[in-house]
């Protein structure tokens, strides 16, 4: 027998993955993980039994409810299924996924929509901050067609503007969690920074790149793997992270001088594959880096930037990002005002998801 449960599947940016609400999944969290894993079939590398697609950027789950708090319209709990293990992670948001929780809330009758345009707060539960997507929704229904285009998805969809209020230091405590601009880690200097996504940025010439080489060039390569997993160890318990051998965070952003216009050019490990092209509030803590005076990432674009708003492109293996920053400079360091980007959604499936009964007992 096998119990079916709502599920919806949907392209948030330049990830997939499911959607649940969450009164439609088990309260007790260790039978929720053993659905999860069932739902995405881990752990197998092909994933073949489930509706994962045997990469971590397909390998994802939203669950949303209406929110417990008052200044937000919905919660949002990201959960990372190991594709490979038996093993799930909450330690970090996801910037991409977050994309498709205002559709799907509103396509779920959690949220109202507007004639026009639709402003949802979302609580973004596993750090605690707060985002805000605009979603179209003329005659209050919810609009994909657009020509808003991001690199690393084919074709044009409608826009979804998102602003991120007060993400500094949600995960590590502190915009740099270490106290410092730049550590310096088995021999390697490093710059740790969180505004969104905890993100250890290293200079990839200290490895010996250019760091133009392609992600399969990059996991291919035995010895760098190593050490940028030696150091990630190393460093993540002085980011308050703790032990983060079985973590998903922080992520590892080798960066260079750009090469196609941009402010930067990123090779990012999430953290044991290459990213295709960078993750959202990943690309919003480098971009964040690069204001920050002294840091390897200020050091590599080898300009300081003016405090206020500016429109920064990190670019990655597949194109670029665009990162709004609004900062400001006092005697006390730098203060993030504000951090927006642009993403798009596509809903793809709705319907229900079937789970073998024997993962309940």
């Amino acid at each position: 027998m096998q119990r079916a449960i709502p599920c919806a599947v949907l392209r948030g940016g330049t990830s997939k993955g499911l959607y649940f609400n969450a009164s439609d999944l088990p309260a007790d969290e260790t039978i929720r993980e053993r659905v999860l894993l069932a739902a995405m079939g881990s752990p197998d590398e092909r994933q073949i039994d489930g509706m994962g697609g045997a990469h971590p950027l397909t390998s994802k789950v939203a669950i949303v409810s209406p929110s417990s708090r008052a200044d937000a319209d919905v919660d949002y709990l990201f959960v990372q299924v190991v594709v490979d293990k038996a093993a799930t992670s909450t330690a970090q948001n996801c910037g991409n996924i977050l994309a498709g929780v205002a559709p799907y809330a509103i396509e779920s009758g959690m949220v109202v929509a507007n004639d026009g345009t639709t402003d949802v707060r979302i609580h973004m539960v596993n750090t605690g901050a707060i985002a805000v997507a605009r979603v179209e929704t003329p005659s209050g229904r919810v609009n994909y067609d657009g020509d808003a285009r991001i690199d690393g998805v084919p074709g044009t969809s409608a826009p979804i503007p998102t602003d991120f209020l007060n993400i500094a230091g949600s995960s590590c405590g502190a915009l740099l969690p270490t106290g410092n601009a730049v550590d310096t880690v088995q021999g390697v200097e490093v710059t740790c920074v969180d505004n969104g996504m905890p993100v250890v940025i290293l200079n990839a010439a200290d490895f010996g790149l250019s760091g133009s080489e392609s992600p399969a060039e990059m996991e291919a390569n035995t010895e760098l793997k190593a050490r940028v997993e030696a150091i990630r160890l190393d460093i993540g318990p002085k980011m308050y992270l703790g032990d983060v051998t079985l973590k998903t965070v922080p992520k590892m952003s080798l960066v260079s001088p750009a090469v196609a216009g941009g402010l930067i050019n990123t090779r990012t490990f999430i953290p044991h594959r290459v990213h295709e092209a960078i993750g959202v509030l990943g690309s919003v803590s480098v971009a964040t880096a690069c204001a920050i005076p002294g840091t390897v990432a200020q050091r590599v674009i080898g300009e300081a930037l003016p405090a206020g708003v500016h429109s920064l492109e990190v670019e990655h293996p597949t194109g670029f990002f665009t990162v709004e920053l609004e900062f400001s400079q006092s005697n006390d360091g730098l203060a993030i005002e504000r951090a927006a980007l642009l993403r798009t959604a596509r809903m793809l499936m709705r319907g229900e998801i079937y789970i073998p009964a024997e993962v309940w007992s």
